[in-house]
């Protein structure tokens, strides 16, 4: 399977673990990643550029109809749900939902919805159950579900609320998500290489 969608979720702890997960990537990936983060709706830009000092690949904060393209990392705004589209971004200001906003969830669901069995969800380190029902979505059409191994979580909760959802998860530590993550990038990059020929 050739996947075209990576989403990250992640709460409490996540900056730590999103520092960790874009630090071991390639330099050169061929899937777009998209990372959401619970955070103060006041926090700014500040995610993007910490995580920009990890890797050589593009960070970027997503704007409204942004399009989606390979090798990039997409940073979910503060105060705005995420929603993934055929090929770019949708930014919404619908109601939190159970309380966060962006909601992770949402966002899983989205991906799922469109991308199917192309689909890959990550489920990192947080203090609430949100993500565990879009990466149920995500293995339910057809795509792959990995979570942090809560022994290794700053705060295990959202890595065993996704568990107990989806318990044919592959649950890691961190350092082996991003190796396995790479893998599927480098088929995926091979997959468009031999179409192009």
């Amino acid at each position: 399977m050739a996947y075209e969608i990576i989403v990250v979720g992640t709460s409490w702890g996540g900056l730590s673990a999103l520092t960790q997960l874009i630090g071991d990537l390639p330099p050169v990936f061929g899937i777009p990643v998209v990372a959401v983060q619970h955070r103060h709706r006041e926090s700014g830009h500040m995610l993007a550029g910490l995580l920009q000092d990890q890797t050589s690949l593009c960070v970027t904060e997503v704007e409204d109809k942004m399009p989606i393209t390979a090798g990039t990392i997409y940073v979910a705004p503060a105060d705005y749900h995420l929603l993934i589209e055929q090929g770019f971004f949708s930014l919404s200001t619908d109601e939190p939902v159970s309380y966060s906003r962006p909601s992770i969830d949402l966002t899983f669901v989205s991906a799922a919805d469109t991308y199917g069995a192309r689909s890959v969800g990550v489920v990192l380190t947080g203090a609430n159950a949100d993500g565990s029902r879009g990466l149920k979505r995500i293995v339910d059409r057809g795509g792959l579900a990995f979570v942090q191994s809560p022994a290794t979580a700053e705060s295990p909760t959202m890595p065993a609320a996704a568990l107990r959802c989806v318990p044919n998860a592959r649950a890691l530590a961190i350092p082996a998500i991003a190796t396995a993550l790479s893998e599927l990038s480098h088929y995926a990059s091979s997959t468009r290489a031999r179409a192009r020929r």
